[in-house]
């Protein structure tokens, strides 16, 4: 099987992120309407625990330590909570196109970021596929409408979004294990979010058994397989590269509110998202010797 991974790992690794691109945008729509019965921190905060008690258990049965690299896992953690404390609260004031679009500029935001703090500058393939997925997320979208408060929290989410990224493939470069770090990121992630709503005097009860469901699923799911292949992926894989792929999640949150959401489907919109596939699939042709990145 090690054999067998290690000879396809390029492949298997933009499968798993397509898989976990997929299964984002197949929750965005849910997170919003479940916000309509618990907290967003609440939300967040019994979502990552149960997932870093699930993970958890089964890293102890494996004999890790789960305190390994602890550092690395906080500083990431906390990068997840500026991440997603924003996209949910922001979700409250802002309509879910304009919360997908603008989540979707941290393709923009990681070369920046790692000019920025890296010095490494993206071929012109990755420059152009950037260009492709930004104008797709445009059309798929239907782009930036009445910009209000919520917009503006969402893109600090963005940012946050290219940070963790990034910042995840300098500490996976080092062997750190990715399912221990993994772990420590849900457990800071949780805390941080259950101790901010407690601290701000917020309702951390769920009001509904169908809230406490889509809990366990977006535990389950989203974050414990999504995260857990973003972490290993990052071991072999470019951050700009896994960042275009990830712009596939609102391609696939729009496909998943046409067919099971019911929403109408727009020939705009599909072309905004056949052009995210042809910048994916640019990203895909062979790097050239200059790529950093």
């Amino acid at each position: 099987m090690y054999r067998f991974f290690n000879r396809h790992k390029l492949f298997l690794t933009d499968v798993g992120l397509i898989y976990a691109a997929a299964i984002w945008g197949a929750t965005f729509y849910i997170v919003k309407d479940s916000l309509r019965f618990i907290n967003p921190l609440a939300q967040l905060g019994y979502r990552f625990l149960f997932a870093s008690l699930v993970l958890g258990i089964f890293l102890k049965i494996k004999h890790k330590k789960l305190i390994s690299n602890f550092k690395e896992g906080f500083i990431l953690g906390v990068l997840v909570w500026i991440l997603f404390v924003p996209q949910t609260i922001g979700l409250k004031y802002t309509t879910a196109s304009n919360s997908g679009f603008i989540t979707g500029l941290f393709v923009v935001f990681v070369p920046i970021f790692s000019l920025l703090l890296f010095k490494a500058i993206p071929s012109f393939q990755k420059i152009t596929a950037i260009l492709l997925a930004t104008s797709g997320l445009y059309f798929l979208t239907g782009g930036l409408k009445e910009l209000n408060i919520g917009d503006v929290i969402t893109l600090i989410a963005a940012m946050a979004y290219a940070l963790h990224i990034l910042v995840s493939g300098v500490f996976m470069k080092r062997k750190i294990d990715p399912y221990v770090n993994t772990f420590q990121q849900f457990f800071t992630m949780g805390a941080l979010s259950l101790s901010t709503g407690l601290l701000f005097g917020q309702s951390i009860f769920v009001q509904s058994m169908n809230s406490l469901w889509i809990i366990i699923f977006l535990a389950l799911f989203p974050s414990l397989s999504g995260f857990v292949i973003q972490m290993v992926a990052l071991q072999y894989t470019a951050p700009v590269k896994v960042a275009i792929i990830f712009t596939l999640e609102p391609v696939f949150a729009a496909i998943f509110a046409w067919t099971l959401g019911g929403e109408k489907f727009l020939p705009i919109n599909a072309f905004g998202g056949l052009l995210i596939v042809f910048a994916m699939i640019i990203s895909e042709l062979p790097m050239t010797k200059s790529e950093k990145i």
